[in-house]
């Protein structure tokens, strides 16, 4: 095979590993560029295992845009959210149920976003051990470490992860039930109905960059969310709204003028909605919403 069909081989896995370590489809889709780059311009005769060869280039470039990244985010306008890698108004029908729930998991905002709390290096292992099952050996030659650092890592990473809220320990089906109730409260803008959905000490984070409109300090409270939407509601703010997914989770997409004005998926915790995650962002919302996830490289 020639350089470049080998490579087209390996970017589906190089995508679905760069967008969980930056949590943005236009970085990983940038870091898989300029790893193509760097492969077209190498011997690949030299080069006995083409796979290896190009997750730790991706892995390194990665690494080195999400350190910037980081610097560039303490200057982000409120809550950064993750930028989806898919927004479709149907599920995938090409996995099954478990399998697309469990992809759903790995990407979901809730998930990414809890990703933010690690380290660069952090990040990588964890994300290298268990979402691609790479071995500590392998994991220390793509990062510079030795195996017994990178346990450490990874440990590490998990330990902080735990330390947040849980995770995913609602049914799909309850999910999406709690989240049709959600959109259909809020659309009224019944309060006592949302606060009724929600944890006492629900959190809603909105991602506004700046662009729009857009809380710039997560909310906290069930009554404070409620009255947030009842607000938005009275003076005529709520926009046409129905269920559809991004990144193959259940999500509220809001349209304005046929266009897709923002997104908003929940956290289930314990049969109650525990956290909103919402994105207005023009500069994170696709312009195109698919009918099918089919052909999304997750």
């Amino acid at each position: 095979m020639n350089a470049e069909t080998i490579f087209q081989n390996h970017r589906p896995r190089l995508l679905a590993l760069a967008y969980r370590l930056l949590g943005s489809r236009v970085d990983a889709e940038d870091i898989v560029q300029d790893a193509w780059l760097r492969w077209a311009n190498a011997d690949i005769s030299a080069i006995r295992d083409a796979e290896a060869w190009l997750v730790t280039a991706t892995t390194r470039l990665g690494l080195d845009r999400l350190r910037a990244a980081k610097r560039e985010r303490l200057h982000y306008v409120g809550p950064w959210l993750p930028e989806p890698w898919q927004v479709d108004l149907e599920a995938d029908p090409a996995p099954g149920p478990a399998q697309a729930h469990a992809i759903a998991d790995e990407v979901s905002m809730a998930f990414l976003t809890l990703l933010e709390q690690l380290g660069p290096e952090e990040r990588a292992a964890f994300v290298l051990k268990e979402a691609f099952d790479h071995d500590y050996r392998q994991i220390g030659d793509l990062l510079g470490h030795s195996e017994a650092n990178c346990r450490q890592l990874v440990r590490r990473a998990k330990q902080r992860l735990q330390t947040g809220a849980p995770r995913f320990n609602a049914a799909p089906a309850q999910h999406q039930q709690l989240l049709q109730r959600f959109m259909e409260a809020a659309q009224r803008g019944d309060s006592p109905a949302i606060q009724a959905l929600l944890h006492a000490n629900a959190i809603a984070l909105s991602d506004g960059g700046g662009v729009v409109t857009a809380a710039i300090r997560p909310l906290q409270g069930a009554e404070r969310i409620g009255r947030l939407y009842w607000a938005i509601a009275r003076r005529g703010g709520a926009l046409p709204a129905r269920l559809g997914y991004v990144n193959g989770e259940p999500a509220i997409l809001r349209f304005a003028d046929g266009k897709l004005a923002s997104f908003t998926t929940i956290e289930v915790v314990d049969g109650r909605i525990a956290a909103l995650y919402s994105v207005l962002n023009p500069k994170k919302l696709p312009v195109l919403v698919t009918r099918s996830g089919a052909g999304a490289s997750l």
